[in-house]
């Protein structure tokens, strides 16, 4: 007797399942987000699919499990490898996301390159033929006999192959294109997406064959498939940039094998993705001298200190409500900043138009970055400048207060090698410093944010 098909409805942002149409989903509060599937009340296609995937019902005692040395590939891009932790881990599932021509391709064929010298590497592409990627690798400089090209989009296949030649990284372009025949449901559809993905995961744990996937974003710039992908795999590197601008900084948003907290600067040329290795002299080249509303803030990604240059321009309103734009910097941060400015430091925004925004691309998410905010809105508000060899960071408190923050110590001494000659930091801060700091740059510990002004203005 046939399996009778059922009709069911998928959240695409977040997964959840309902029997009836919703315009609103009850789980993520997003609209129109529903999409209806047929499925199979007996899960045959599935199993079927998945039953070339060996599985061993058997417990260990944890004593009796052999804890080895994590083996890592190398990527021969110092910049990637700290994202992923150290490199590339044998047996992973990486998920690679970002805007399009963002750089996931370019970047994953010079990784190619480097890897292709001592290991065998299968690029799957879905959405290119071979003819378009040897073009590309052409354009890159990318000519490693180590590298073999698919053009598939069935997983069966896909898999089939990896079987049969057993290569040492296999990659993905991307997740979206492939499929699961079995499957009713139409390519790139929340069940084939979900399925393929866990499908290509058991492979890639049962032959131990690091595999990287590339992911298509949405237009809010999530992942794009339900949240269930992000859970498979055991890494995800978000490309983050502007269209406009140069510079790529990748992101790791989840890590099995190594931290979360770091990030890679990517140049983007017409040969490919140029590594920056110091983005805080990339950030800060081409500073204005002289100028109003200007200042330094320093943030920690992870073990790495970054400088970025705050602009702040304040001019006064023509409309009855004034208007706060910012860009890079959290839009209800500043209207609380400002709120502190007016009522502990007597500095007056209520009539003006205030606009915020960091150089380069960077998004400053650490609350030590609200002193170097508030001296750059207060430096434009007066038209008073802020020495060039100033920098500031501390968190503001509702209460006017500068409150301590973590890493102190790193933060100065990178001040300090970049040429910056004052700090200003918070006073609770000044404990936990070596005491030979205070050679190389002057050290100055604020307890309000009126002492910080006096400091700098």
């Amino acid at each position: 007797m046939a399996s009778k098909i059922k009709s069911i409805y998928v959240c695409g942002n977040c997964g959840y399942e309902n029997p009836k149409w919703l315009g609103r989903c009850p789980q993520c509060n997003e609209w129109d987000t529903m999409q209806e599937e047929f499925r199979s009340n007996t899960p045959a296609s599935i199993a079927k699919v998945s039953s070339g995937v060996k599985t061993r019902g058997v417990s260990q005692q944890i004593g009796e499990i052999q804890a080895d040395k994590e083996h890592r590939y190398k990527t021969g891009l110092s910049e990637f490898d700290r994202v992923l932790g150290g490199g590339l881990v044998k047996g992973s599932l990486v998920l690679l996301s970002g805007d399009p021509g963002i750089g996931k391709s370019t970047i994953l064929l010079q990784v190619c390159q480097h890897l292709g010298s001592s290991l065998k590497i299968l690029y799957v592409s879905g959405e290119e033929s071979a003819h378009q990627i040897k073009l590309r690798a052409d354009r890159l400089g990318v000519n490693t006999p180590n590298l073999y090209i698919m053009s598939e989009t069935d997983v069966e296949i896909i898999t089939e192959h990896m079987k049969a030649e057993k290569p040492d990284l296999v990659i993905i372009d991307s997740i979206q294109t492939v499929m699961l025949t079995e499957l009713s449901s139409s390519c790139g559809s929340l069940t084939q997406v979900r399925e393929s993905t866990n499908f290509i995961m058991r492979n890639a744990k049962d032959l131990n064959i690091p595999v990287i996937i590339v992911g298509h974003v949405n237009k809010d710039g999530n992942i794009a498939g339900p949240k269930v992908l992000e859970h498979i795999v055991d890494a995800v590197l978000y490309f983050e940039g502007e269209r406009n601008l140069s510079y790529r900084i990748l992101r790791a948003v989840k890590n099995r094998f190594g931290s979360t907290n770091e990030i890679g600067v990517f140049e983007m040329l017409d040969t490919g993705l140029n590594q920056v290795e110091n983005p805080s002299m990339m950030m800060l080249s081409g500073r204005p001298q002289n100028s109003s509303g200007s200042c330094v803030a320093c943030i920690m990604e992870g073990s790495r200190p970054i400088m970025a240059e705050v602009q702040g321009l304040v001019t006064p309103t023509s409309f009855g409500n004034p208007r706060r734009m910012c860009n890079g910097f959290d839009y209800n941060r500043i209207n609380m900043i400002l709120a502190v400015l007016e009522k502990r430091g007597g500095y007056y925004f209520s009539n003006a138009d205030v606009y915020l925004n960091v150089i380069g691309g960077l998004k400053l998410n650490e609350p030590a970055s609200d002193l170097s905010v508030a001296l750059a809105l207060v430096s434009s508000l007066k038209d008073e400048v802020v020495r060039e060899d100033v920098l500031a960071f501390g968190e503001i408190g509702l209460a006017g207060e500068i409150r301590s923050v973590s890493h102190c110590e790193q933060r100065v001494k990178e001040a300090a090698r970049l040429g910056f000659k004052k700090v200003i930091i918070p006073k609770d801060n000044l404990k936990s410093l070596s005491k030979n700091i205070s050679k190389e740059i002057e050290i100055v510990g604020v307890k309000y944010i009126s002492q910080a002004f006096e400091a700098v203005i």
